[in-house]
């Protein structure tokens, strides 16, 4: 018993390491913005080159693992992980760390979903098994919310590259940490790779991220972004089409037949989009407007890990007692309060006054609906998909986080852009300048700086203010997509199991439910 959460400790300790990277580079984008001479196309590409070809190559690490063994892919890319850091961090242009964020996220697909099949396979009696994927799934909270605190940390004390160093010694202790206490695996009989489904899957996830983010430079009518828009549809409806023709899938789409693995999913996928939106957005509000150091911007978000872990637990005790339709519900809506909030914050709202509270119902919501609606994905899988399910599981979170960076920093540009150049143009500013100023808010702060003493201080406030009304049209669209979310959840998370374990999958697909019809099960 002892040697299993001894494994466990080394499991999420490996989880922690490719999930804190989601996040850690966010309260280094100001400097790299300076740095690299990069917009904000430029830091949601940093941001989002990482989750975007770690969410395209779960389900590729997922086949992996059942094909070769969990550990040994694990092993793979922690050590994979760890040499792209170094080149991470030897950056000099914005290209070479957008590539070399993409390369970190491919290695993090084959860490992430051999955690969660391996910690499925250790743990087999339903009590320790949910007491287990609910610390799993709160450290994959936990880590995001604490990249910002220490990304802040390094960030005082040494240049950017340091998020990237950071990993190598991590990632030491993690190889030896899975080495020593985490058992290996027997890999599975798994069918033949199916190549063409994953480029499908990648291209219209690609193209679906770039022609949103892309979408306030070109503009939303340009045939660059509506073209993009439109392939990206095709191939995703040709990987969902694929999917369900062949007989085996990269992706079993028949799992989505079961109405409460459907549902949790997208409750998962919902969650992180909300929860990597919201910290692309308020580590520049901090720094840019508020006016905090890295560090201490990093540190006002660490709030969001401590109640995400003291709540965490209390979620899955309470989906044991009422059944997570209810617990993911009030998670939802939690988020939404939290977003709420901040829609009625200023530039000069102060910390402990609003935004405190806006991240600690944030942060109690994710842990509602992050580890109960984990459970209910896992319980609709057989153990011989544990590897596939638990990839699906991970792609419905990074997925969710691309579009939320991708979705909630667009309309934040759109909004900065033409509003900061009107704002600017009333001030007397030259349009080569108020150009500069359109490409960040970091970069207004450095043209307010620079300019005569009788209009820095009119311009400073016009940047800031323009930017807290992208950052309020943002909420509205969170807030509008949790509460979407909530009613959804109401209504197909019905009848979903209060006892885990509950549920006997046959063929990927629980008995709790076979073609609608709901069958109340007992162990």
């Amino acid at each position: 018993m002892r040697t299993r959460w001894l494994a466990l400790a080394a499991l999420c300790f490996a989880e922690l390491l490719v999930m804190v990277d989601n996040t850690i580079v966010n309260v280094a984008l100001p400097t790299m913005a300076r740095d690299l001479d990069a917009g904000i196309s430029g830091l949601q590409w940093i941001v989002d080159a990482y989750t975007l070809v770690f969410a395209g190559l779960l389900l590729t690490g997922g086949y992996l693992g059942d094909r070769f063994g969990h550990r040994r892919m694990l092993l793979t890319g922690i050590a994979g992980f760890t040499v792209v850091s170094v080149l991470a961090a030897s950056s000099q242009t914005l290209g070479q760390l957008i590539v070399a964020r993409g390369g970190l996220g491919l290695f993090a697909a084959l860490v992430f979903p051999a955690t969660l099949a391996i910690i499925m396979s250790i743990f087999t009696e339903p009590k320790h098994r949910a007491a287990a994927v609910g610390v799993w799934a709160a450290t994959s909270g936990i880590a995001v919310a604490i990249g910002p605190v220490l990304g802040g940390w390094l960030l005082e004390h040494y240049s950017w590259s340091s998020v990237f160093w950071v990993n190598v010694p991590m990632a030491a202790v993690a190889v030896l940490a899975v080495v020593l206490v985490v058992p290996g695996t027997r890999p599975e009989s798994v069918s033949r790779f199916d190549a063409i489904g994953l480029v499908l899957s990648i291209i219209g996830l690609g193209l679906l991220t770039y022609s949103v983010i892309e979408g306030p430079h070109f503009g939303w009518a340009d045939p660059r972004t509506l073209g993009g828009l439109i392939v990206a549809g095709i191939a995703l409806g040709l990987f969902a089409w694929r999917e369900l023709a062949i007989e085996h899938p990269i992706l079993n789409i028949r799992l989505f037949a079961n109405r409460h693995f459907a549902a949790a999913a997208g409750m998962i996928s919902v969650a992180f989009f909300a929860l990597f939106g919201f910290i692309f957005l308020i580590t520049q509000f901090f720094q840019a407007v508020k006016g905090y150091g890295p560090f201490e911007a990093g540190l006002r978000t660490l709030p969001f890990a401590v109640v995400m872990a003291v709540f965490s637990p209390v979620a899955m005790a309470l989906s044991h007692r009422f059944g997570p339709r209810m617990v993911s519900v009030v998670g939802a809506v939690l988020m939404s309060g939290g977003f709420a909030l901040v829609e009625v914050s200023s530039r000069m709202s102060g910390y402990w006054e609003l935004i405190i509270w806006s991240m600690s119902l944030m942060a109690m919501g994710l842990a509602f609906i992050s580890g109960p609606c984990t459970q209910v994905i896992m319980d609709a899988l057989t153990p011989a998909q544990a590897g596939a399910g638990s990839a699906v599981n991970d792609t419905t979170r990074e997925i969710g986080g691309t579009l939320g960076v991708a979705v909630l920093g667009s309309v934040l540009t759109s909004v900065y852009t033409s509003g900061v150049g009107e704002r600017l143009a009333d001030l007397g500013v030259p349009r080569a300048v108020s150009g500069i100023a359109e490409d960040s808010v970091m970069a207004g702060a450095e043209v307010a700086q620079g300019a005569p003493a009788s209009v820095s201080d009119q311009i400073r406030i016009a940047v800031q203010e323009v930017f807290v009304a992208g950052l309020h049209s943002a909420v509205w669209v969170a807030v509008a997509v949790t509460l979407a979310a909530a009613l959804a959840a109401a209504y197909f998370l019905r009848g979903a199991p209060s006892e885990q374990g509950a549920a006997t999958p046959v063929d990927g697909v629980s008995r709790l439910e076979v073609e609608d019809e709901v069958v109340t099960l007992r162990p």
